[in-house]
């Protein structure tokens, strides 16, 4: 049987090329009156930043389809709802999120429970702010009582914060 194990901290995949991993201390959690609620809020903006971003990168497609032929007036307005989305993030939203995500490389592998509990916990919606994970469905999902999964969401947080002192 294969096992497929995690790649290490700074390898790129399939390329056998190791990067020295650079964590450097972050002033903005280290220095807070309480570094845990800004560590937890800095994930938080990661995740939005990255449910914000686009999913779908430079399409050709208007060049290659056809315009809809519009009839008339009624045809062009009202039939279908507004999407609403996210603003685009901004180039420093992005590198705020590459920082904050990177952090989640500091928890060892043998502890991935932890990177998957913060990483899905740091998900919210760009437009409401709601998590896409609540505690409960966390817990339904490891197997385990919310109580538990809030316990270990704040030890990972206690690693990350140690490492960035």
């Amino acid at each position: 049987m294969n096992v497929v194990r995690a790649q290490s901290v700074g390898a790129v995949l399939g390329s056998g090329v190791t990067m020295r991993a650079t964590i450097r201390p972050c002033p903005a959690v280290s220095e807070a009156d309480r570094p845990a609620a800004a560590l937890i809020a800095r994930l938080e903006e990661a995740g939005t930043t990255l449910l914000a971003m686009p999913n779908t990168g430079y399409s050709p497609h208007l060049r290659v389809t056809r315009y809809e032929v519009v009839h008339s007036a009624l045809d062009a307005y009202g039939w279908e709802p507004a999407r609403v989305r996210a603003a685009h993030p901004s180039g420093a939203a992005i590198d705020r999120m590459d920082e904050a995500l990177g952090w989640l490389a500091i928890i060892p592998e043998e502890r991935f429970v932890l990177r998957r509990i913060l990483g899905a916990r740091a998900l919210t919606h760009p437009l409401t702010g709601r998590y896409l994970f609540p505690w409960r469905r966390l817990g339904s999902v490891l197997g385990a009582d919310h109580k538990s999964v809030q316990r270990w969401h704040g030890d990972g947080v206690a690693l990350i914060l140690a490492a960035l002192r």
